[in-house]
Protein backbone atom coordinates (compact mmCIF):
# COMPACT_ATOMS: atom_id res chain seq x y z
CA UNK A 1 0.00 0.00 0.00
CA UNK A 2 1.00 3.49 -0.62
CA UNK A 3 -0.36 6.99 0.96
CA UNK A 4 0.79 10.18 1.80
CA UNK A 5 0.69 10.17 5.55
CA UNK A 6 0.56 7.48 7.77
CA UNK A 7 -0.85 8.14 10.89
CA UNK A 8 -0.37 6.00 14.15
CA UNK A 9 -2.50 5.61 16.66
CA UNK A 10 -6.53 6.66 16.69
CA UNK A 11 -6.95 8.10 19.51
CA UNK A 12 -8.66 12.33 18.79
CA UNK A 13 -5.42 13.36 17.82
CA UNK A 14 -5.15 10.56 15.37
CA UNK A 15 -8.20 10.91 14.53
CA UNK A 16 -8.42 15.02 13.97
CA UNK A 17 -5.40 14.87 11.96
CA UNK A 18 -6.51 12.62 9.93
CA UNK A 19 -9.74 13.76 9.60
CA UNK A 20 -8.32 17.71 8.56
CA UNK A 21 -5.97 16.08 6.04
CA UNK A 22 -9.02 14.00 4.57
CA UNK A 23 -11.06 17.08 3.73
CA UNK A 24 -7.96 18.79 2.50
CA UNK A 25 -7.65 16.07 0.05
CA UNK A 26 -4.73 14.87 1.44
CA UNK A 27 -4.89 10.46 1.42
CA UNK A 28 -4.04 8.89 4.98
CA UNK A 29 -4.16 5.65 6.37
CA UNK A 30 -4.44 5.26 9.80
CA UNK A 31 -3.30 2.56 12.16
CA UNK A 32 -3.87 1.23 15.47
CA UNK A 33 -3.19 -1.56 18.10
CA UNK A 34 -6.52 -2.40 19.40
CA UNK A 35 -9.77 -2.07 18.68
CA UNK A 36 -12.29 0.61 17.85
CA UNK A 37 -14.76 -0.89 20.63
CA UNK A 38 -11.58 -0.59 23.43
CA UNK A 39 -11.32 3.09 22.45
CA UNK A 40 -14.35 4.05 23.17
CA UNK A 41 -14.27 2.61 26.22
CA UNK A 42 -11.42 4.35 27.67
CA UNK A 43 -12.49 7.17 30.02
CA UNK A 44 -10.91 10.76 29.64
CA UNK A 45 -10.61 14.18 29.90
CA UNK A 46 -13.73 16.69 28.97
CA UNK A 47 -13.16 20.55 29.05
CA UNK A 48 -12.30 21.73 25.75
CA UNK A 49 -10.71 24.78 24.88
CA UNK A 50 -12.45 27.23 21.80
CA UNK A 51 -9.38 26.92 19.50
CA UNK A 52 -10.30 22.78 20.33
CA UNK A 53 -13.73 23.14 19.24
CA UNK A 54 -12.79 25.55 16.23
CA UNK A 55 -11.03 22.70 14.91
CA UNK A 56 -13.37 19.93 15.22
CA UNK A 57 -15.80 22.41 13.61
CA UNK A 58 -12.69 22.48 10.80
CA UNK A 59 -12.57 18.78 10.29
CA UNK A 60 -16.76 18.62 10.68
CA UNK A 61 -17.14 16.47 13.63
CA UNK A 62 -18.65 19.23 15.73
CA UNK A 63 -22.45 18.86 14.66
CA UNK A 64 -23.32 16.94 18.30
CA UNK A 65 -20.67 18.74 20.44
CA UNK A 66 -22.88 21.91 19.78
CA UNK A 67 -25.88 20.13 20.28
CA UNK A 68 -25.36 18.26 23.46
CA UNK A 69 -21.51 20.16 24.82
CA UNK A 70 -22.04 22.33 27.82
CA UNK A 71 -20.33 25.92 26.96
CA UNK A 72 -19.24 27.27 30.23
CA UNK A 73 -18.56 31.00 30.84
CA UNK A 74 -16.07 30.41 34.02
CA UNK A 75 -15.34 28.12 37.06
CA UNK A 76 -14.82 28.48 40.93
CA UNK A 77 -11.85 28.31 43.05
CA UNK A 78 -12.77 26.82 46.53
CA UNK A 79 -11.12 27.71 49.38
CA UNK A 80 -11.44 29.20 53.18
CA UNK A 81 -15.10 27.20 53.05
CA UNK A 82 -16.01 29.59 50.09
CA UNK A 83 -16.53 30.02 46.20
CA UNK A 84 -14.34 32.31 44.26
CA UNK A 85 -15.43 32.26 40.74
CA UNK A 86 -13.04 32.64 37.74
CA UNK A 87 -15.43 34.37 34.78
CA UNK A 88 -13.97 32.97 32.08
CA UNK A 89 -15.88 34.88 29.64
CA UNK A 90 -16.03 38.29 31.67
CA UNK A 91 -12.56 38.27 31.55
CA UNK A 92 -11.52 36.91 27.96
CA UNK A 93 -14.39 37.08 25.53
CA UNK A 94 -14.01 33.17 25.22
CA UNK A 95 -15.16 29.87 27.35
CA UNK A 96 -14.85 26.45 26.96
CA UNK A 97 -17.09 23.43 26.21
CA UNK A 98 -17.60 20.41 28.61
CA UNK A 99 -17.68 17.64 25.73
CA UNK A 100 -16.78 13.98 27.08
CA UNK A 101 -13.08 13.34 24.89
CA UNK A 102 -14.92 9.72 24.35
CA UNK A 103 -17.66 11.41 22.33
CA UNK A 104 -15.28 13.21 20.43
CA UNK A 105 -13.63 10.24 19.54
CA UNK A 106 -17.25 8.88 18.51
CA UNK A 107 -17.87 12.01 16.31
CA UNK A 108 -14.48 11.64 14.58
CA UNK A 109 -14.64 8.00 14.26
CA UNK A 110 -17.96 8.32 12.11
CA UNK A 111 -17.06 11.76 10.23
CA UNK A 112 -13.92 9.27 9.14
CA UNK A 113 -16.33 6.47 7.86
CA UNK A 114 -18.70 8.69 6.19
CA UNK A 115 -15.44 10.04 4.50
CA UNK A 116 -14.61 6.80 3.29
CA UNK A 117 -11.03 7.34 4.38
CA UNK A 118 -8.90 3.81 5.43
CA UNK A 119 -8.50 3.30 9.37
CA UNK A 120 -6.71 -0.41 10.06
CA UNK A 121 -7.48 -1.72 13.95
CA UNK A 122 -6.24 -4.75 15.70
CA UNK A 123 -2.76 -4.15 13.83
CA UNK A 124 -0.60 -6.20 15.12
CA UNK A 125 3.09 -4.89 15.86
CA UNK A 126 3.38 -1.51 14.23
CA UNK A 127 6.15 -0.34 13.12
CA UNK A 128 7.42 2.99 11.86
CA UNK A 129 11.04 2.58 9.40
CA UNK A 130 12.83 4.90 7.54
CA UNK A 131 11.79 8.28 8.78
CA UNK A 132 15.43 9.44 8.90
CA UNK A 133 15.79 9.47 5.21
CA UNK A 134 13.20 10.39 2.17
CA UNK A 135 11.45 7.02 2.08
CA UNK A 136 9.76 6.39 5.40
CA UNK A 137 7.32 3.49 5.80
CA UNK A 138 5.43 1.28 8.28
CA UNK A 139 4.46 -2.46 8.60
CA UNK A 140 2.30 -4.10 10.75
CA UNK A 141 0.72 -7.38 10.83
CA UNK A 142 -2.89 -8.14 10.56
CA UNK A 143 -4.55 -11.61 10.98
CA UNK A 144 -0.88 -13.15 10.50
CA UNK A 145 -0.25 -11.22 7.39
CA UNK A 146 2.36 -8.76 7.36
CA UNK A 147 2.01 -5.65 5.72
CA UNK A 148 3.75 -2.55 4.41
CA UNK A 149 2.47 0.96 4.06
CA UNK A 150 4.87 3.90 2.04
CA UNK A 151 4.34 7.15 2.73
CA UNK A 152 5.77 10.55 2.49
CA UNK A 153 5.76 11.19 6.36
CA UNK A 154 4.60 9.16 9.32
CA UNK A 155 2.16 10.75 12.67
CA UNK A 156 2.89 8.88 15.54
CA UNK A 157 -0.45 9.89 17.84
CA UNK A 158 0.20 7.12 19.82
CA UNK A 159 0.22 8.01 23.49
CA UNK A 160 3.29 7.80 25.85
CA UNK A 161 3.50 4.29 25.52
CA UNK A 162 3.22 3.96 21.87
CA UNK A 163 5.84 3.14 19.44
CA UNK A 164 6.62 6.30 18.21
CA UNK A 165 8.63 7.70 20.69
CA UNK A 166 10.73 4.40 21.30
CA UNK A 167 11.31 4.19 17.80
CA UNK A 168 13.59 7.43 18.05
CA UNK A 169 17.22 6.78 18.61
CA UNK A 170 18.17 7.52 22.28
CA UNK A 171 20.90 9.74 21.34
CA UNK A 172 18.64 12.09 19.20
CA UNK A 173 15.58 13.10 21.77
CA UNK A 174 15.26 14.59 25.32
CA UNK A 175 12.53 14.38 27.86
CA UNK A 176 11.84 16.17 30.72
CA UNK A 177 9.88 15.00 33.71
CA UNK A 178 8.18 15.52 37.15
CA UNK A 179 6.70 13.11 38.81
CA UNK A 180 3.68 14.29 41.48
CA UNK A 181 3.39 12.76 45.29
CA UNK A 182 0.09 11.80 45.20
CA UNK A 183 -2.89 10.71 42.64
CA UNK A 184 -6.38 11.67 41.81
CA UNK A 185 -9.53 9.19 42.63
CA UNK A 186 -12.02 9.24 40.22
CA UNK A 187 -15.43 8.90 39.60
CA UNK A 188 -18.43 8.63 37.06
CA UNK A 189 -21.95 8.56 38.52
CA UNK A 190 -25.01 9.31 36.84
CA UNK A 191 -25.99 11.74 39.18
CA UNK A 192 -26.81 15.58 38.56
CA UNK A 193 -23.41 17.85 38.88
CA UNK A 194 -23.27 19.71 42.47
CA UNK A 195 -22.61 22.91 40.21
CA UNK A 196 -23.38 24.16 37.01
CA UNK A 197 -19.66 24.48 36.24
CA UNK A 198 -16.31 23.30 37.27
CA UNK A 199 -15.06 23.59 41.40
CA UNK A 200 -11.14 23.19 41.82
CA UNK A 201 -11.17 22.82 45.71
CA UNK A 202 -8.31 23.37 47.63
CA UNK A 203 -8.95 21.97 51.57
CA UNK A 204 -7.06 20.97 54.29
CA UNK A 205 -7.54 17.43 53.09
CA UNK A 206 -6.35 17.49 50.38
CA UNK A 207 -7.94 18.96 46.81
CA UNK A 208 -10.93 18.13 44.89
CA UNK A 209 -12.51 18.86 41.57
CA UNK A 210 -16.65 18.48 40.54
CA UNK A 211 -16.76 18.23 37.19
CA UNK A 212 -19.08 16.75 34.85
CA UNK A 213 -19.77 15.14 31.51
CA UNK A 214 -23.30 15.91 30.78
CA UNK A 215 -26.59 17.37 32.92
CA UNK A 216 -26.97 13.84 34.18
CA UNK A 217 -23.30 12.18 34.75
CA UNK A 218 -21.07 13.49 37.02
CA UNK A 219 -17.18 13.02 36.96
CA UNK A 220 -15.32 13.94 40.82
CA UNK A 221 -12.02 13.38 41.67
CA UNK A 222 -10.49 13.60 45.29
CA UNK A 223 -6.46 13.91 45.85
CA UNK A 224 -5.18 10.88 46.90
CA UNK A 225 -2.01 8.70 48.46
CA UNK A 226 -0.29 7.18 45.09
CA UNK A 227 -0.36 3.54 47.58
CA UNK A 228 -4.25 3.69 47.86
CA UNK A 229 -6.05 0.54 46.33
CA UNK A 230 -9.23 1.39 44.66
CA UNK A 231 -11.10 -1.33 46.44
CA UNK A 232 -10.51 0.52 50.00
CA UNK A 233 -12.57 2.97 47.97
CA UNK A 234 -16.61 2.62 48.63
CA UNK A 235 -18.51 4.73 46.95
CA UNK A 236 -19.81 5.82 50.40
CA UNK A 237 -16.31 6.46 51.48
CA UNK A 238 -15.76 8.47 48.12
CA UNK A 239 -18.47 10.73 48.53
CA UNK A 240 -18.01 11.24 52.12
CA UNK A 241 -14.46 12.22 52.17
CA UNK A 242 -15.72 14.13 48.94
CA UNK A 243 -18.27 16.26 50.89
CA UNK A 244 -15.10 16.89 53.61
CA UNK A 245 -13.49 19.29 50.72
CA UNK A 246 -16.56 21.22 49.19
CA UNK A 247 -17.80 24.69 50.88
CA UNK A 248 -20.69 23.98 53.11
CA UNK A 249 -23.57 24.78 50.59
CA UNK A 250 -22.40 22.23 48.10
CA UNK A 251 -21.45 19.70 50.18
CA UNK A 252 -25.32 20.11 51.37
CA UNK A 253 -27.15 20.12 47.89
CA UNK A 254 -24.64 17.28 46.43
CA UNK A 255 -26.66 14.03 44.85
CA UNK A 256 -25.02 10.66 45.31
CA UNK A 257 -25.26 7.35 43.85
CA UNK A 258 -23.28 4.26 42.51
CA UNK A 259 -20.40 5.21 40.38
CA UNK A 260 -19.89 3.34 37.51
CA UNK A 261 -16.34 3.98 37.00
CA UNK A 262 -13.33 4.25 39.55
CA UNK A 263 -9.86 4.43 38.98
CA UNK A 264 -6.79 5.95 40.41
CA UNK A 265 -4.38 7.56 38.24
CA UNK A 266 -0.97 8.96 38.67
CA UNK A 267 0.23 12.54 37.87
CA UNK A 268 3.09 13.50 35.91
CA UNK A 269 4.20 16.45 33.71
CA UNK A 270 6.48 15.07 30.86
CA UNK A 271 8.21 16.67 27.64
CA UNK A 272 10.32 15.05 25.28
CA UNK A 273 12.28 17.31 22.47
CA UNK A 274 12.26 17.59 19.65
CA UNK A 275 8.84 16.47 18.13
CA UNK A 276 9.49 15.84 14.78
CA UNK A 277 12.79 13.43 13.56
CA UNK A 278 13.18 13.92 9.76
CA UNK A 279 9.67 12.35 8.49
CA UNK A 280 8.34 11.19 11.37
CA UNK A 281 6.20 13.39 14.27
CA UNK A 282 5.22 13.39 17.36
CA UNK A 283 1.99 14.37 18.53
CA UNK A 284 -0.31 14.69 21.36
CA UNK A 285 0.71 12.06 24.01
CA UNK A 286 3.57 11.11 22.48
CA UNK A 287 5.15 13.62 22.73
CA UNK A 288 4.05 15.62 25.80
CA UNK A 289 2.01 14.52 29.33
CA UNK A 290 0.23 17.21 31.86
CA UNK A 291 -1.40 16.36 35.10
CA UNK A 292 -5.31 17.02 34.92
CA UNK A 293 -5.52 19.73 37.27
CA UNK A 294 -5.50 22.60 33.89
CA UNK A 295 -7.72 20.45 31.67
CA UNK A 296 -5.01 20.57 28.94
CA UNK A 297 -4.03 16.58 27.78
CA UNK A 298 -6.94 16.86 24.98
CA UNK A 299 -6.35 20.42 24.06
CA UNK A 300 -2.41 20.59 23.60
CA UNK A 301 -2.94 17.05 21.58
CA UNK A 302 -5.08 19.39 19.28
CA UNK A 303 -3.05 22.41 19.27
CA UNK A 304 -0.34 19.80 17.93
CA UNK A 305 -2.06 18.97 15.50
CA UNK A 306 -2.77 22.35 14.00
CA UNK A 307 0.54 22.88 13.43
CA UNK A 308 1.06 19.52 11.93
CA UNK A 309 -1.58 19.92 9.47
CA UNK A 310 -0.67 23.44 8.71
CA UNK A 311 2.62 22.56 7.87
CA UNK A 312 1.61 19.17 5.92
CA UNK A 313 -1.10 21.21 3.83
CA UNK A 314 1.45 24.13 2.98
CA UNK A 315 3.85 21.29 1.76
CA UNK A 316 1.95 19.56 -0.99
CA UNK A 317 -0.59 22.85 -1.33
CA UNK A 318 2.78 24.93 -2.14
CA UNK A 319 5.61 22.61 -2.31
CA UNK A 320 7.08 24.09 1.02
CA UNK A 321 8.69 22.49 3.56
CA UNK A 322 8.32 25.62 5.82
CA UNK A 323 5.60 24.51 7.89
CA UNK A 324 6.71 20.83 8.88
CA UNK A 325 10.39 22.09 9.08
CA UNK A 326 8.73 24.42 11.72
CA UNK A 327 6.44 22.13 13.38
CA UNK A 328 8.39 20.59 16.88
CA UNK A 329 9.16 24.75 17.53
CA UNK A 330 6.14 26.03 17.05
CA UNK A 331 4.67 23.44 18.59
CA UNK A 332 7.10 23.35 21.82
CA UNK A 333 6.38 26.28 22.05
CA UNK A 334 2.77 26.28 23.17
CA UNK A 335 3.59 22.88 25.00
CA UNK A 336 5.69 24.34 27.73
CA UNK A 337 3.05 27.54 28.03
CA UNK A 338 0.78 24.96 29.09
CA UNK A 339 2.99 22.49 31.01
CA UNK A 340 3.51 25.12 32.79
CA UNK A 341 0.28 26.74 33.76
CA UNK A 342 -1.02 23.12 34.61
CA UNK A 343 2.27 22.49 36.92
CA UNK A 344 1.07 25.78 38.25
CA UNK A 345 -2.16 24.91 38.64
CA UNK A 346 -1.45 21.61 40.31
CA UNK A 347 0.86 23.41 42.62
CA UNK A 348 -1.58 26.04 43.85
CA UNK A 349 -4.48 23.68 44.54
CA UNK A 350 -3.33 20.28 46.25
CA UNK A 351 -1.38 19.48 49.41
CA UNK A 352 1.91 18.09 49.07
CA UNK A 353 3.46 16.09 51.88
CA UNK A 354 6.39 18.75 52.20
CA UNK A 355 5.15 21.86 51.83
CA UNK A 356 5.56 22.88 55.82
CA UNK A 357 3.70 25.52 57.18
CA UNK A 358 5.61 28.29 55.31
CA UNK A 359 4.79 26.84 51.68
CA UNK A 360 1.43 26.79 53.00
CA UNK A 361 1.07 30.38 53.83
CA UNK A 362 2.07 30.84 50.39
CA UNK A 363 -0.29 28.87 48.70
CA UNK A 364 -3.30 30.57 50.24
CA UNK A 365 -1.62 34.36 49.53
CA UNK A 366 -1.41 32.95 46.40
CA UNK A 367 -5.21 31.93 45.90
CA UNK A 368 -6.24 34.90 47.70
CA UNK A 369 -3.89 37.12 45.00
CA UNK A 370 -5.41 35.30 42.45
CA UNK A 371 -9.34 35.79 43.23
CA UNK A 372 -8.74 39.11 43.93
CA UNK A 373 -6.07 40.53 41.44
CA UNK A 374 -7.92 41.62 37.81
CA UNK A 375 -4.89 40.75 36.38
CA UNK A 376 -3.73 37.77 37.72
CA UNK A 377 -7.52 36.75 37.23
CA UNK A 378 -7.23 37.42 33.74
CA UNK A 379 -4.15 35.55 33.16
CA UNK A 380 -5.15 32.81 34.85
CA UNK A 381 -8.50 32.53 32.81
CA UNK A 382 -6.85 33.32 29.26
CA UNK A 383 -4.52 30.13 29.84
CA UNK A 384 -7.48 27.98 30.74
CA UNK A 385 -9.77 29.18 27.68
CA UNK A 386 -6.12 28.28 25.72
CA UNK A 387 -3.63 30.26 24.37
CA UNK A 388 -3.85 30.74 20.62
CA UNK A 389 -1.90 28.76 18.65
Amino acid sequence: MRTQVTIIGSGPAGLLLGQLLTRAGIDNIILDRVSKDYILGRVRAGVLEWGSVGLLDEAGAGTRMHAEGLPHDGYSLAFDGRDHRIDLFGLTGKRVMVYGQTEVTRDLMDAREASGAVTIYDAANVQPHGFDGETPHVTYEKDGVTHRIDCDFIAGCDGFHGVSRKSVPEGAIKTFEKIYPFGWLGVLADIPPVSHELIYANHPRGFALCSMRSETRSRYYVQCPLDDKVEDWSDERFFDELRRRLPAHHAEAMVVGPSFEKSIAPLRSFVAEPMRFGRMFLVGDAAHIVPPTGAKGLNLAASDVHYLFEGLREYYGENSRAGVDAYSERALKRVWKSVRFSWSMTTLMHRFPDTGDFGQKIQEAELDYLTHSAAASTAMAENYVGLPF
